[in-house]
């Protein structure tokens, strides 16, 4: 992937009126500033990635750990999300009928959950951009809180209806 920096014409050593040796000077360090932001750009292969194998897999399962502990940590949304999982997983060997159902309602808890990830992190990537107000952070973060207002929405839906079958 090649990405050029600056669609706009550079100013040269040349342009600026920079004569002999500092107009060259300037048009150097002009072009080795453009290359090494093409290639740095240009890098596809991340030093944090592992090669692959078994140690693909423990870094994978130690990010995700660490996902979880932050969610835990610094969401107060995630935290009762959870508890509500604590209470209602139970809940679902009780009020469903069989494997399947039973599978759908715990399925609707893991899906929440998955959600409010989501959304904290989307949130979190907003706040390092900027904690000033901004028109389209403000957006993304609103996108974000529908995203797990309609999972609960779904959720609930599922688990009335899943009531509904079991005690009508």
């Amino acid at each position: 992937m090649t990405v050029h920096v600056g669609a706009r014409p550079t100013l040269t050593g040349h342009d600026a009126g920079l004569e002999g040796f500092i107009g060259d000077y300037v048009n150097a360090y002009m072009a080795a500033t453009r290359a090494a932001a093409t290639i740095a750009i240009m890098s596809t292969t991340s030093p944090y990635k592992s090669q692959g194998g078994l140690g693909r897999l423990r870094n994978a399962l130690k990010f995700s750990l660490q996902g979880f502990k932050a969610a835990f940590q610094h969401e107060a949304a995630f935290r009762q999300e959870l508890l509500l999982a604590v209470v209602l997983t139970p809940a679902a060997f009780w009020v469903g009928r069989g494997a399947m159902q039973i599978l759908l309602l715990i399925s609707t808890i893991v899906f929440v959950l998955i959600v409010e990830i989501l959304n904290s992190a989307l949130e979190a990537l907003a706040d390092s951009i900027t904690i000033e107000h901004h028109a389209l952070v403000g957006r993304a973060k609103d996108l974000g809180s529908a995203a797990v207002m309609l999972s609960l929405l779904l959720g609930g839906a599922i688990w009335a209806t899943v009531l509904y079958l079991r005690f009508h």
